[in-house]
């Protein structure tokens, strides 16, 4: 499926929605992990300028192997339940110049928690026939119960049939939920098992939480776009 993003509008967006929505793969992952990896975006507000990044991780150590980020522009909207169309462009270059190609991808945001089953890391998922997973710091779409207190606890996330969208799931003790879902070639339960294991003392998981970093290090000039082994971009 070939995407012109700059020329969009909202309404050709929701049809694409749409359309991607009957590709998306919802099945267990069972498959053997060797590298993992988040992405995550940073901008600064009222300007098209994208930062965007991915941060590649051993399995099951989770210990950081190498950064690609990327400076690129998004002149689409900022439009609740499209933010895909302003960030899949940039982190798709950032995925190509990986030189390590994660089994998995983490992406900060929704994956089928979404009106259209369609969030970003759906979208970016379903463009590259990739298992992906979402990570999202709020809700945007299902009827869950707050999950109790204690870090692991956890609640379902459903659709308006009941059917089960993802996880709402306590990080640390007494910290905001974050909210978990399938991408694609990924299913709600494979995803909520990994996501637990990349739970490392933050309440984001650790491979979008080190793309975050990595990403406003480039925004304000610490580090350049590339490939970095992780080891430099530390520095």
């Amino acid at each position: 499926m070939e995407i012109n993003y700059p020329q969009l509008s909202v309404p050709e967006a929701t049809a694409l929605q749409k359309k991607m929505r009957e590709s998306v793969r919802i099945e267990p992952f069972d498959r053997e992990i060797k590298f993992i990896a988040g992405a995550d975006l940073s901008f600064n507000r009222f300007s098209p300028v994208m930062y965007g990044g991915i941060v590649v991780f051993s399995w099951p150590e989770l210990e950081p192997v190498q950064v690609s980020l990327v400076k690129t522009e998004s002149h689409f909207p900022y439009v609740s339940g499209y933010l895909a169309f302003r960030e899949v462009p940039a982190i798709q270059l950032a995925w190509d110049q990986l030189e390590v190609k994660p089994d998995i991808l983490i992406l900060d945001g929704q994956g089928i928690t979404h009106p259209r089953m369609t969030g970003v890391a759906t979208h970016f998922g379903v463009m590259n026939d990739w298992p992906t997973i979402g990570c999202a710091k709020k809700s945007l779409f299902g009827s869950f119960l707050t999950p109790d207190i204690p870090k692991f606890s956890k609640s379902e996330i459903t659709g308006k049939e009941g059917e089960l969208l993802g996880y709402a799931l306590r990080t640390k003790n007494a910290v905001k939920p974050i909210f978990v879902s399938p991408g694609h070639r990924m299913d709600p339960d494979s995803a909520l098992r990994i996501i637990m294991h990349c739970v490392r003392g933050y309440r984001i998981p650790e491979p979008t939480r080190l793309a975050h970093e990595m990403v406003n290090k480039l925004r304000i000039g610490e580090l350049e776009a590339g490939v970095h082994p992780c080891y430099e971009a530390a520095m």
